[in-house]
């Protein structure tokens, strides 16, 4: 796993390190050595190349005077226009714009005129503007130094993170850098992690600029391939179908038979060993006309078409020879149905995945999810989060770290928010990012799909974490490559086809 740090953690590393005996001027030389290597390898080469370093303030705009003199000695030609006024800079960053004399650099206070005059010439542009700490919208000289840096034709190198991009959340609310690459210092960022800040990063260079690795102090994860790998488990010669999980799927009603068969055919994509698909007795023969490899429980109904709270005791009584259970997908929110999925979730005897209508049965009181004995994995997308927790949906991506660990620790369960990018916490705060995906991913049946992998994960014995981690990350993967193939004629069913290609895959990465 890729530590990601917030704007908080990746100041606490500054000084923590410096406190070490690490100067803050030792590791200004270095960021900015980096970032000017990387500028170097992105337009093929130093000699008779031109370079502009757009710099803001603080130690973001000191990197850019480091990188700029780097360059410089590499043979570049480079302009270093300023955005805030040298009078006003602090050190470190103060000696280093005054070291800019010791190579042949060119310095022009900012002016948007002069600013795409120079970008018209450059090969490579370095994006030296705002840091991490930054909140809130651009203005004037600032938003018009952004503003400069997209409109040229150059590739842009941004140091830390895009300028104009939410440190913490990766939101962008005005103006903001799209680099071609960012160069990081010691671990990736949040804001450079999570969508849309993810997206304008390009591709991210994380560089050791001497912070001692036990100092980084991460409680963020980005999803790695050795990951997903290490946490799937491998069937053993001697194996049999129950020792390689029983997955119960509860789902479906009348309008609604596709849940349960694209959860359980997700599940035994997966590897799961045996899947007994628990639905409404009425629709059980449509699900049964789709399902060929698993076996079935009809379920008490009521006179809508869904599942009765009579089926609470037969339901409760199979789940104990099962591994886990994945409950919700089109149960609908009907209120007897509703009990249903409450009664079931405070018994079960094994782990739970709950999804889609088995958190609308939670709707406002998310805390009673918390009155059960066995693990359980969450999994909503931003509407059922706030029917959930309260937190209304334009609020959420403001902090989904946040609100994904304070849900998490509510109800005792491991919480992934799907989204952009998904999130995945545990009650005592540690967080997986998900780095895959694809638009095509939001299609109907696609969550249930997800839902069937990690239940089918859990019944094979993965902890909740790694199972939503790892379940996230294949689900992903397998978006990917259905839309490499189909494009936006993507549908669920092409999700559940591509799984075994996406576990090989990551079990045979480097």
């Amino acid at each position: 796993m890729k530590p990601v740090l917030s704007p908080e953690q990746a100041a606490a590393l500054d000084r923590e390190t410096q406190a070490r005996g690490i100067p803050a001027e030792l590791l200004m030389e270095r960021a900015g050595r980096a970032v000017a290597r990387a500028a170097v390898d992105l337009c093929g080469g130093a000699y008779g190349r031109r370079a502009v370093v757009v710099c803001g303030k603080g130690n973001n705009g000191g990197d850019g005077f480091v990188a700029a003199r780097h360059l410089a000695s590499e043979g570049m030609r480079v302009t270093v226009v300023t955005v805030e006024r040298p009078d006003d800079l602090r050190e470190p960053a103060a000696s280093n714009f005054r070291r800019l004399g010791e190579q042949d650099v060119r310095l022009r206070p900012f002016s948007d005129a002069s600013l795409r005059r120079e970008l018209a010439r450059a090969d490579v542009a370095v994006d030296a503007i705002f840091g991490t700490g930054f909140r809130g919208i651009p203005e004037d000289d600032w938003a018009a130094a952004i503003a400069g840096l997209n409109a040229a034709a150059a590739p842009v190198v941004a140091v830390d993170i895009p300028s104009g991009v939410n440190g913490a959340s990766g939101a962008v609310e005005g103006e903001a850098v799209w680099a071609s690459l960012t160069v990081t210092f010691g671990a990736a960022k949040t804001g450079a992690t999570l969508l849309p800040g993810a997206e304008l990063a390009g591709a991210v260079r994380v560089v050791d600029i001497g912070f001692p690795a036990e100092l980084i102090g991460a409680t963020a994860w980005l999803t790695e391939p050795s990951d997903v790998a290490a946490a799937l488990p491998m069937r053993a010669a001697d194996s049999h179908k129950r020792a390689s999980g029983v997955l119960l799927v509860v789902a479906g009603s009348r309008g609604m038979t596709g849940a349960a068969r694209l959860i359980a055919s997700g599940a035994a994509r997966i590897g799961t060993g045996l899947v007994i698909v628990a639905a409404p007795a009425g629709v059980l023969p449509v699900v049964q006309a789709e399902l060929t490899e698993a076996v079935f429980l009809p379920l008490a109904e009521t006179a809508d078409g869904t599942v009765s709270p009579e089926a609470v005791e037969p339901l409760l009584e199979r789940a104990a020879s099962a591994h886990a259970i994945a409950i919700g997908p089109g149960l609908t929110t009907q209120e007897e149905t509703a009990k249903f999925v409450r009664e079931v979730v405070r018994r079960s005897p094994v782990p739970l995945v709950v999804d889609a209508d088995g958190l609308n049965a939670f709707a406002g009181r998310a805390a009673e999810l918390a009155d059960r004995s066995v693990e359980a994995i969450l999994t909503p997308h931003a509407g059922e989060f706030g029917r959930l927790s309260g937190v209304k949906a334009r609020d959420l991506d403001a902090d989904r770290l946040g609100h994904a660990r304070a849900l998490a620790a509510t109800t005792r369960a491991v919480v992934l928010l799907k989204g952009s990018r998904t999130v995945i916490a545990a009650p005592a705060g540690e967080v997986r990012i998900n780095p895959t995906g694809s638009p095509v991913l939001a299609t109907a049946g696609s969550g249930d799909v997800l839902t069937g992998m990690i239940g089918g994960l859990l019944a094979r014995g993965v902890g909740p974490l790694d199972a939503a981690a790892a379940g996230a990350y294949l689900h992903g993967l397998a978006g990917l490559l259905g839309a490499a193939e189909l494009g936006e004629g993507t549908v669920a069913g092409d999700l559940v086809s591509r799984i075994p290609e996406a576990v090989d895959r990551v079990r045979s990465a480097p």
